[in-house]
């Protein structure tokens, strides 16, 4: 998952709005968004390669997402960046007690965001800080580096979530995830990966032959814990491949 914007807004009829979209090579097997069969209650997209997922909800108002962090740097480690959702949301633990065991062995994964969160608090680790943060109340972008870092797709999304919040559509976030125009050269990041790369990865919605937005997905949690979970896949170039809806208590 390369780009979630979302608003947290504790005490209104809709305290969470999030739209997300995971960018990764289109030969990497998924599955789409559903109820999985062998984890109760988890219902996510899932990674065939790895066993993971980039963003679920599971039971007792529980969701999680997750970004990679991009550093040419780091090197690899073991475990799947991708099973940190499922552990979330199939387990016992809080928000904030799970994110703390996380911190002391986030060393066995490359560099990673993950958000989570469930009815009354969200919660982020970024792994190179090491230290889980509360949020409170406000709208937020998070892409590849630390949260609000201001990459003119992270800004853009975020003042679109914005507009997005007069009156609040599942459509009108699905369609701030389809934005495709790039960011012209002299504002782009420098994040190490060469001009082109920052080019093809400065839109919001990214689309080529090999590599771009596989999937496009909006949360939206109601004040009485409903939780509405919307799916949008696409294949090579963009082409679409189809919609999940899903809503859960």
């Amino acid at each position: 998952m390369c780009l979630i914007v979302f608003a947290w807004r504790p005490g209104q009829p809709l305290p969470l709005l999030l739209a997300a979209n995971r960018d990764e090579f289109y030969d990497r097997p998924s599955l789409p968004l559903a109820e999985w069969p062998d984890v109760p209650g988890l219902i996510a997209g899932r990674d065939q390669q790895a066993g993971g997922t980039w963003l679920g909800i599971g039971p007792q108002g529980r969701f999680a997402a997750l970004t990679n962090i991009r550093d040419p740097r780091q090197p690899p480690r073991g475990r799947s960046r991708g099973e940190l959702p499922i552990q979330y949301l199939s387990g016992p633990l809080g928000p904030q007690a799970f994110l703390r065991d996380l911190a002391q062995r986030a060393g066995d994964y490359s560099g990673f965001n993950l958000l989570l969160g469930d009815r009354e608090q969200l919660w982020l680790l970024n792994s190179q800080r090491g230290e889980p943060e509360q949020l409170t109340a406000g709208i937020y972008g998070l892409s590849n580096a630390e949260l609000d870092t201001p990459w003119p797709k992270v800004e853009k999304a975020k003042a679109l979530l914005s507009e997005c919040l007069i009156t609040p559509q599942i459509s009108s976030l699905l369609d701030l995830l389809h934005d495709g125009q790039q960011v012209e050269d002299a504002r782009l990041p420098d994040t190490g990966i060469g001009l082109n790369t920052e080019r093809l990865l400065s839109s919001i919605f990214i689309a080529t032959r090999s590599y771009g937005t596989r999937a496009s997905t909006v949360l939206v949690m109601h004040a009485d814990g409903r939780r509405q979970l919307v799916e949008r896949s696409f294949g090579p170039d963009g082409v679409p491949l189809g919609e999940e809806w899903v809503e859960a208590p």
